[in-house]
C-alpha cells in the first residue's frame, strides 16, 4: 500500500509542476524512443493491446527495446527468428514517405535529413506516430501504402491478422487498429503540410468511420499530448478528413517547445492556408504546381517533394505546369 501511495504521490506531484513549465517534445529519434517506452508505453507490454500490428506481448529490454514473447499472439515467424524476437519501433506513417516531400531526401536521403532539416528532425520524433512493432512486421511492412487485400490473401505471421502483399507493396493491418493508423496518417500529413493520394484517402476515411477510437487510443493520445503539448485532433474529434482537406501546417516551424499553462492541452487550430509546401514538384517529370491546380491534388505521395517558393523549385531544375497558372 505505502508503495502504491508513493507512486500515486509522484505521479500528481509530476504532473502539477508539469504545468508550470514547457511542453517539450522529443529532440530525435532516440530520444522519442526512450519517451515513448517510460511514459506512453510502459504499462502497455503486457496488456491486450500489445504490439500495434499483431497484439504480442513483450517484456522491455534496454533503454527502448524489447524481447516478444510470441507464443503470447501465436505468431509464427515468416523467415526473419532473430528480428522477429525483437521490438522496434514502427513509423506508422514511414520516414520515406514524408522523408520524400522534403528537399533534404532529394539532395542525399534520410542521412542528409537528419542532419541537416530541422522538420525532418521533428517528424521522425513525433510520438503520435510511433507505435511498438515486432522487428520482423516492421521490417516487411517497410515504406509499404497500406490497403484492403482480398480476402483470400494469405496471413503469413500465424495467428496475427495483418499480412503484407509484396508484389503490390501493400500492407493491411489488423482490423483492431485499422482507424488508429487512419488517424494517425490523417494528423501527419495535416500538421506537417503532406500530401496524400486520393486513393489512400478514401481507404483510410473508410476505416476512420468503421473503427472509431478505442479506450487506449484515447489514452494513449492523452499521454502524448501530455509531453508534447497537443493531442492529435482526429482522435479528440476536433478534426474530420475529407476528401480536399486543408492541411494547417501547425508542425511547420522548427521548434520542439509549446508553452502549457494549465491542465487542459489546446488542440492547435487550423490555419487557413500551408505554411510552407505551397508549391509541390513531381521528382519524375520535374514539373511543378501550385496549390489552387490539379495536379497539385492529384500526385501521388511517392513522386512528390514540397517547395517552400517558386524560386526554390526553380532551383532545383523544375518548370511550371503548363496547365498551372501563378496564383
Amino acid at each position: 500500500m505505502r508503495k502504491i501511495l508513493h507512486y500515486t504521490a509522484v505521479v500528481l506531484g509530476l504532473f502539477v509542476i508539469g504545468l508550470n513549465v514547457q511542453a517539450q517534445a522529443p529532440e530525435n529519434f532516440t530520444k522519442a524512443k526512450e519517451i515513448a517506452k517510460e511514459r506512453i508505453y510502459y504499462d502497455q507490454n503486457q496488456k491486450s493491446q500489445g504490439t500495434i500490428y499483431c497484439g504480442c506481448d513483450w517484456e522491455w529490454v534496454g533503454k527502448s527495446g524489447g524481447r516478444v514473447d510470441l507464443a503470447s499472439c501465436g505468431y509464427q515467424v515468416r523467415t526473419q527468428q532473430t528480428r522477429a524476437a525483437r521490438i522496434e519501433w514502427e513509423h506508422i506513417v514511414p520516414a520515406w514517405v514524408f522523408g520524400h516531400q522534403r528537399q533534404c531526401w532529394q539532395n542525399g536521403g534520410r542521412t542528409n535529413c537528419v542532419k541537416n532539416d530541422p522538420v525532418f528532425g521533428k517528424i521522425e520524433a513525433d510520438l503520435h506516430n510511433l507505435a511498438p512493432s515486432i522487428g520482423e512486421v516492421n521490417g516487411d511492412r517497410s515504406n509499404f501504402s497500406f490497403g484492403q487485400l482480398p480476402a483470400q490473401a494469405p496471413y503469413q505471421y500465424g495467428q496475427c491478422r495483418s499480412r503484407v502483399d509484396f508484389a503490390s507493396r501493400t500492407f493491411e493491418p489488423r482490423n483492431e487498429v485499422k482507424g488508429q493508423v487512419a488517424r494517425v496518417y490523417f494528423y501527419l500529413h495535416d500538421r506537417y503540410n503532406l500530401s496524400m493520394s486520393r486513393q489512400q484517402q478514401q481507404l483510410l476515411m473508410a476505416w476512420d468511420n468503421a473503427y472509431p477510437p478505442t479506450a487506449w487510443e484515447k489514452e494513449r493520445d492523452s499521454r502524448i499530448a501530455r509531453i508534447v503539448g497537443y493531442h492529435n485532433p482526429f482522435v479528440t474529434g476536433e478534426m474530420k478528413w475529407q476528401l480536399g482537406h486543408k492541411n494547417s501546417g501547425a508542425g511547420l516551424s522548427a521548434t520542439n517547445s509549446t508553452p502549457v499553462t494549465r491542465a487542459k492541452v489546446e488542440t492547435p487550430k487550423q490555419a487557413s492556408t500551408p505554411q510552407s509546401g505551397d508549391i509541390k514538384g513531381n521528382v519524375n517529370s520535374k514539373i511543378y504546381h501550385f496549390a489552387h491546380c490539379s495536379g497539385y491534388k492529384t500526385m501521388s505521395d511517392k513522386n512528390a517533394v514540397l517547395f517552400k517558393t517558386e524560386s526554390e523549385a526553380i532551383k532545383a531544375g523544375y518548370r511550371l505546369a503548363n496547365n498551372c497558372k501563378q496564383p
